[in-house]
């Protein structure tokens, strides 16, 4: 099975947490259309089909995962500033 980089689990994490306490605050439509948007995600990404089954199981991975090193970090933000091309493909999953 393929697995997320640690890095896209971390802030599929963060994001979530984030928007569950956004959408309790707010409780618009927007607020819950995203939440869904990265439970979705963080479902596909984990290979599960409910929030809470991808909250443990990507929490798991989280704790099994080496820290992501200066090098990999580096490699993230370079691909991220590049611009893509029609023909780049980046797999999350």
């Amino acid at each position: 099975m393929l697995m997320a980089h640690p890095a896209i689990l971390r802030d599929l994490v963060e994001q979530y947490e984030t928007l569950r306490a956004l959408h309790a605050e707010q409780g618009t439509p927007a607020s819950r259309q995203r939440l869904e948007d990265v439970s979705y995600t963080l479902c596909i990404s984990t290979g599960t089909r409910r929030t809470e089954d991808a909250l443990a199981v990507a929490r798991r991975q989280l704790a099994a995962a080496p820290e992501v090193t200066d090098a990999s970090r580096r490699l993230e933000e370079t691909a991220d500033a590049a611009p893509a091309a029609a023909s780049d493909v980046r797999l999350t999953a």
